[in-house]
């Protein structure tokens, strides 16, 4: 029987293991959309969403518990000043785990973990005219006439 034996040790000791998840939710909160495998974000993103609730309940005690696990004074501001007010209203599902195929080097399944409301605007592309290829053509000098 595995009662009660939850979570993914992700191949690594616990200071290490630690280490890794602490750094995905730093990264997770300072760019809003990181790119790692599934088993990876599976584990992190409940430690997201316990920060992200941390930092809507704003007080000195729970800006100290964020700044103990996150690993940036950056990562702090920007939880309590603009992601938490974002997600005021929420309550809970604060990120999004999209799957993005596989990873080129050991086909591990890679997933893009992002916060919701940070989706990626697509711009749509000009459409070229036609005969410009590359460089735009330069008016060529006109060569002078001899007599």
């Amino acid at each position: 029987m595995r009662h009660r034996k939850g979570g993914s040790k992700l191949g690594r000791n616990p200071a290490h293991r630690r280490a890794t998840l602490r750094n995905l939710v730093t990264n997770v909160i300072e760019r809003e959309r990181i790119h790692t495998t599934l088993a990876r974000a599976r584990a992190a993103r409940p430690l997201v969403e316990r920060v992200i609730t941390l930092g809507k309940r704003d007080s000195l005690h729970t800006r100290r518990q964020a700044a103990s696990f996150l690993m940036s004074p950056a990562a702090v501001k920007k939880l309590f000043a603009e992601i938490a007010p974002r997600f005021a209203q929420r309550p809970g599902g604060y990120t999004r785990i999209v799957r993005a195929g596989w990873r080129r080097g050991d086909n591990a399944e890679a997933v893009i973990l992002e916060l919701v409301g940070s989706e990626l605007k697509i711009k749509e592309k000009e459409p070229e005219k036609k005969g410009q290829k590359g460089k735009p053509e330069e008016a060529e000098p006109e060569a002078e006439e001899k007599e």
